[in-house]
């Protein structure tokens, strides 16, 4: 049967645009900024420690930060009490 693994996002600075190739044996490729120069990478959440520093070690990477995508709160209410945002007129009052 199918088992779902839970995975983690890293975004990989890179000094060039010659390492995206050799990043995709490390996990799976999923957005590359050629301008800004980094890479969004997925791996398992069981192989980031390991993953992350064999990625720093390499020479064509700057660095390797986590996401802190899943950290946030995705309804606002710790912005709306903090008062950084505040509703408006158009927005859903729920």
């Amino acid at each position: 049967m199918f088992e779902l693994v839970s995975r983690c996002a890293l975004i990989v600075w890179i000094n060039s645009n010659r390492v995206i190739r050799s990043l995709r044996r490390y996990g799976l490729v999923r957005y590359v900024s050629r301008h800004m120069h980094y890479v969004v990478l997925y791996v398992n959440q069981d192989e980031v420690e390991t993953v992350t520093d064999r990625l720093e070690k390499l020479r064509a990477v700057r660095y390797v930060k986590p996401s802190y995508r899943p950290d946030l709160d995705p309804t606002l209410t710790d912005l709306e009490m903090s008062g950084v945002y505040k509703l408006h007129d158009e927005d859903d009052k729920e």
